[in-house]
């Protein structure tokens, strides 16, 4: 490879790793707000159910509270489900450039036919390896 080549892959990669860096520190910052919203769920329900302890010696409704609880918990749920589609998906620096190289978003699911095309510059060995991590971070199937 020549001089030049060199220095832009090797730019290209100070700027990915930023990038990852900056993406991880979001994600962090979203890990921290869902144990944040988990906890004032969890103290809602608590009191939620000390009030129905309370009230429910004094005889209140107890299908509200029911409803209440199944509101709760279908919120927790919810939350639970977002958590989910918000888990980190990285890959290695040599994966991303290749597939930024191509034009390839990481974020979204990529189709076998064009990642294929993408990783048909690196050999068999790499492809797989590339692809296993890809799997790994729940990009490809």
């Amino acid at each position: 490879m020549n001089d030049e080549l060199i220095q832009q892959l090797i730019a290209n990669t100070e700027k990915l790793t930023s990038a990852t860096e900056a993406l991880n520190h979001v994600l962090d910052r979203l890990d921290a707000g869902q144990s944040e919203l988990e906890s004032k769920i969890e103290r809602i329900v608590a009191a939620v159910e000390e009030r129905g302890n309370n009230e429910g010696e004094a005889g209140t409704n107890n299908n509200e509270l029911q409803q209440k609880v199944a509101e709760l918990e279908r919120t927790n749920n919810e939350l639970r489900a977002q958590a989910g589609r918000l888990a980190r998906k990285t890959l290695p620096a040599l994966a991303s450039a290749v597939l930024s190289k191509n034009g390839l978003d990481v974020a979204e699911q990529i189709d076998s036919v064009v990642l294929d095309k993408a990783l048909n510059s690196l050999s068999v060995e790499q492809r797989i390896a590339v692809k296993a991590q890809m799997a790994q971070a729940g990009i490809i199937e």
